[in-house]
């Protein structure tokens, strides 16, 4: 594949200079003494700026997701990374991104933040892609194009077939948001970084990890990509408690593999007993902690389960998700509740 990156990124961030932090100055030196920040120097432990670089997490991070160093960007959630994509490159007013839908909401929302065109292309019918027409949606203005897969809202995993298709022939950036990547049973994308220079791979410690409070995202990219995230990003975008926290959970790696396992079983019993439910027209097939279920009257139905202090996701305003509703995997007191009140559900 014959992929510039140079003819993609836009012409103020190659020529932005980056901010520099005061720990950058005298970074591979030892110092005891620091009074270049302008920070407090009480309150220890919480005085002193986080390394913007998060580099002891990220050598963490590497031996788990099997990933190296200089190629993990660490953000405050996915959504960071998601909105960099759209400031390192695409121009505002003038190029396109290409989307699958239905998919993760910040997307479209990111472009309409710095006005990008947004061009979505539908599933099929169960939810499956079509490489063709997501290619045939670009034009010499995209730069890029989103795939989540397994896909939110729909749950499945999507042909990896069709998705190395687009990595191959799009001579874009082709990102693939693998959030819930750790309930598939599919080959993560971040194995295969080296093939494809044009792809960029998301994933979070908000599912799995079970860490949705500490705001925490990931990308995998080539290191000149990563190198343009890091450019472009705030100086201390992670947090000290976040970077202490996140460490401390990957050291734990028995606890998560355990909530996975958990949660997947679970979900094999939620998917059987809400076929069974008189309410439900179907449910879809699932590779994440969630599935997607069509119902009689969804929004009746969300109305109910609320006056009965239950939450789940109504979808029905979803392209292709008409009286769908989306439900997380809880625990099985939390899964035993919800179907105990749909079983009372009188339409």
């Amino acid at each position: 594949m014959n992929f510039d990156l140079t003819k993609l990124i836009r012409n103020n961030i190659q020529e932005l200079e980056p901010y520099s932090c005061a720990r950058d100055e005298f970074k591979g030196r030892k110092a005891n003494v620091f009074l270049d920040a302008n920070e407090s120097p009480y309150n220890q432990g919480f005085n002193r700026y986080p390394d913007p670089l998060q580099e002891e997490l990220k050598t963490r991070l590497s031996t788990v997701k099997h990933v190296p160093v200089e190629k993990i960007f660490l953000g405050n959630g996915s959504d960071e990374a998601i909105d960099l994509v759209y400031r390192i490159f695409c121009q505002p007013g003038t190029d396109n991104v290409v989307a699958i839908e239905p998919t993760y909401g910040m997307y479209r929302v990111c472009a309409e933040i710095n006005d990008i065109e947004y061009r979505p292309v539908l599933l099929d019918e169960d939810y499956n892609i079509d490489a063709s027409k997501l290619l045939a949606a670009t034009d010499q203005h995209t730069k890029v194009i989103w795939v989540c897969s397994p896909n939110n809202p729909t749950g499945n995993a999507l042909q990896r077939t069709e998705i190395e298709r687009l990595l191959n022939e799009f001579h874009g950036i082709v990102v693939v948001d693998e959030a819930y990547s750790d309930f598939s049973q599919e080959r993560p994308f971040r194995y295969d970084l080296a093939q494809w220079p044009n792809l960029i791979v998301l994933n979070t410690f908000s599912k799995a990890w079970g860490c949705a409070a500490l705001r925490l995202g990931m990308a995998f990219a080539s290191t000149d990509i990563i190198a343009l995230f890091n450019k472009v990003k705030y100086p201390y975008n992670v947090n000290q408690l976040t970077q202490q926290k996140a460490s401390e959970m990957l050291q734990d790696l028995a606890r998560i593999n355990q909530w996975v396992s958990l949660i997947t079983q679970e979900r094999e019993h939620m998917l059987l007993a809400f076929n069974e439910l008189p309410i439900c027209q179907k449910v879809y097939h699932t590779d994440a902690n969630f599935f997607l279920a069509k119902v009689n009257d969804a929004t009746s139905i969300y109305n109910y389960l609320i006056d009965h202090a239950i939450v789940v996701r109504n979808r029905n305003r979803v392209t292709l998700c008409q009286n769908c509703l989306r439900i997380t995997i809880g625990t099985p007191q939390e899964n035993s509740a919800l179907l105990a009140a749909l079983r009372q559900y009188k339409n």
